[in-house]
């Protein structure tokens, strides 16, 4: 079917950037516009949006089909499993038709009992009634975005503080209710981000940004007096660093953490005092990154360090933080991803062979020497390939909840006795629509990259469906940056390409944290073309197991993801059908020359400092925006969002304007920027679906598979 509108044409205006005697022309530079207000840059976006939308029109119905298919798995009228606080059970409640939650709580009746795995909150006629303390949806109605950041009970209960974000652009206010009369007892605490921490009942911790969005003041608030007379406890003047905020399980210290890529030292702040300000409890050594963690008269810190670069476990008393007992050694093959402790027991979140575990061990009791840990017992897990994560438990219980899920799996909250070792599910995440997981198949397979790595992939599929005889269609995802590890999740809307016969593969590549600290290492700064070089084998591996074909295989990656695809887009432009760039990091080179543009300042220890001769070249040399050329690419869906603090609109803006002009094909390439919201997408959770069934339909009508009748 010919397309109405010719694609929109962006006007050149010449740029000229020159650096090692090298000389780079960006005829669409002009497209940056911090204020997000010229009016020539607005229309160009705008005329982007109504040529993609004139593409996608012949196809709208299915798009709606889509969207009302994934939108009719979801149980609308749902809560959260109710987490035991003190003397309250807190949740979230999703209501029928409402896209946002509410943040509700109930009584314990019988408070005096010891938490058990066995607990559920009475919900009868006869059990304390629910009290609504916040509705997102109220507050929503006056915002076309709204975001809540942090959600925070005081220690007392008899406050709560919460952070919004209004517009996406990830700057939040903080306001403190009663959490019993709902009304406003203190003027909101402005322009700050979402780190926020109660310092005993009448005082807040905060953390405030830069001009270039770097977290880099802490501040204490006392409450009834003006933000403007606020403390600040630190300033964290290196730009190269960003500070972090977090209580101890305890809730006997505050802990902030100054972060770079590499290197992290930690404060603490005793709540019982906090005029006495922060006291440094680990020092500022470049290399080390140590994370810290309190019970009793005890800090435990995780400690990495070039030598130690999957971490080590160590104690030393409150009162002399400078003798440390050595509690678990660094091991080669198995990474401390983080810690939770518990009044007698230690949980440790762990990875081996690109898989997490939890080992818990039992503590000697408060006040005791440590002096070791007894043999550890570990969970155990159903799948071959699963995703698991901590969430808050109670301190002085020996109950620890954690989330699981996989790629047939929907997210399931546990609750695990640690004392008996036994596992009770509080809550399942209900998939409405006929869902059965038996009729889907996980695996893990392992691929050989260009320098002989053993890169893992997550594979699901549906065994009714998929041939696999290489005629299958097939989505590989990947991300492959800042230690983060894509773990093989649930994702309900995705049963929507699995029940069309689609594979759909995760690929682990370098770059990411999945295998360990050294997998990380071996994909940034000198070694980033790895992570690209790794995804290209996955796909190619695909294609040889019969998986796919080059003429089904699809692919998307988001913001440093997004890189990935630029850069394999421009490498391997003949092994894709349908790629998709979610607000993608294309313009690599040209932003971390700018240490104006935010986050670029702490990047440089991620993809290297581009003024330096070496990194100038190297990023140059895989740069998408740069490296584009005159050559037939496959279909194209580039995503943005106007008001994104983490990667500015104007990359994929120009990077679309540059494949506009030099492309050879007459392929499909749509540009799609959400002039309402950031790098998180639209707020709402209805929403956020619409963005899945459009992606959806976009490569079902370059695969043709949207069937006639729609």
């Amino acid at each position: 079917m010919a397309e109405t509108r010719s694609p929109p044409v962006a006007k050149k205006v010449e740029h000229v950037m020159q650096m090692f005697g090298d000389v780079r022309v960006d005829d669409y530079y002009w497209l940056r516009d911090d204020s997000r207000s010229n009016p020539y840059m607005l229309s160009h976006l705008r005329e982007e949006n109504a040529y993609t939308h004139s593409v996608m029109s012949g196809t709208k119905q299915f798009e709606n089909q889509l969207f009302a298919e994934i939108r009719g798995r979801i149980k609308e009228d749902d809560i959260s499993a109710p987490l035991r606080k003190g003397p309250y059970y807190y949740y979230k409640k999703n209501l029928q038709g409402k896209e946002y939650v509410q943040h509700c709580r109930r009584l314990i009746a019988d408070n005096k009992a010891e938490p058990s795995v066995y607990d559920t909150m009475p919900t009868g006629p006869d059990a304390p009634p629910e009290h609504i303390i916040l509705d997102e949806n109220v507050k929503a109605q006056e915002h076309g975005y709204y975001r809540i950041g942090t959600f925070k009970a005081s220690p007392d209960h008899k406050l709560v503080a919460y952070a919004e974000d209004t517009k996406g652009d990830e700057i939040y206010a903080v306001h403190v209710i009663d959490s019993e009369a709902l009304k406003p007892v203190v003027q909101p605490l402005k322009g700050v981000t979402c780190y926020l921490q109660w310092a005993g009942n009448d005082a807040l911790v905060y953390v405030t940004m830069d001009e270039i969005l770097r977290p880099d003041k802490v501040w204490l608030h006392k409450l009834g007096t003006e933000q403007s007379s606020d403390v600040c406890l630190y300033h964290e003047k290196d730009d190269m660093f960003s500070l972090d905020l977090y209580a101890s399980e305890s809730h006997k210290y505050i802990f902030v953490a100054s972060e770079s890529k590499t290197t992290r030292f930690v404060f603490s702040l005793d709540v019982s005092k906090p005029q006495d300000g922060l006291k440094v409890l680990t020092p500022r050594v470049d290399g080390i990154d140590s994370s810290v963690s309190h019970r009793g008269n005890h800090f435990f810190i995780q400690r990495r360090s070039t030598e130690f670069y999957n971490s080590e476990l160590v104690a030393c008393s409150v009162d002399d933080t400078s003798k440390t007992t050595v509690l678990i050694p660094h091991r080669e093959s198995v990474k401390i991803q983080e810690i939770q402790l518990f009044r007698d027991h230690l949980a440790v979140f762990e990875r081996e062979q690109g898989l997490q575990k939890i080992t818990v061990h039992r503590l000697p009791a408060e006040g005791q020497p440590l002096n070791g840990l007894q043999a550890g017992r570990s969970v155990s897990f159903v799948d071959p390939v699963y995703k698991v994560d901590s969430t808050e438990s109670e301190f002085s219980s020996s109950v620890l909840r954690f989330c699981y899920s996989s790629l047939k799996t929907p997210p399931s909250v546990y609750d695990y006795d640690m004392d008996s070792g036994t596992s009770v599910i509080k809550k399942i995440d209900t998939v409405l629509g006929g869902f059965d997981a038996s009729n889907y198949v996980t695996e893990r397979k392992w691929v050989t990259a260009d320098d002989g790595t053993q890169i893992p992939m997550s594979i699901v599929y549906n065994k009714n469906l998929a041939k696999l005889d290489g005629s299958d269609p097939c989505l590989l995802y990947g991300y492959g940056s800042y230690e983060i590890s894509v773990d093989p999740y649930f994702k309900t809307s995705r049963l929507s390409l699995l029940d069309r016969g689609f594979i759909y593969v995760i690929a682990h590549v370098r770059g990411g944290g999945e295998m360990g600290r050294q997998w990380y290492e071996n994909g940034k700064l000198l070694k980033k073309k790895n992570t690209f070089t790794d995804f290209i084998a996955c796909a190619e591996s695909l294609i040889e197991l019969k998986y796919c074909s080059k003429e089904k295989l699809c692919v998307e990656g988001r913001s440093a993801g997004g890189l990935l695809m630029g850069a394999v887009l421009n490498m391997r432009p003949d092994l894709f059908k349908v790629v998709v760039a979610g607000v993608p990091f294309v313009d690599a080179l040209t932003t971390m020359l700018d240490p104006t543009i935010p986050l670029t300042t702490s990047e440089w220890e991620e993809w290297g400092d581009p003024r330096k001769e070496e990194y100038y070249f190297y990023m140059k040399s895989y740069s998408p925006v740069d490296n584009v050329t005159a050559q037939n690419y496959p279909n194209i869906l580039v995503t943005a969002g106007l008001n994104d603090p983490r990667v500015m609109y104007s990359e994929p803006a120009k990077f679309v304007a540059k494949l506009r002009e030099m492309k050879t094909d007459n392929n499909l390439l749509l540009f799609k920027c959400d002039l309402g919201s950031g790098h998180f997408s639209k707020s709402g959770r209805f929403e956020k679906l619409q963005e899945d069934a459009f992606t959806f339909a976009f490569m079902m009508k370059v695969l043709d598979m949207i069937p006639a009748s729609v």
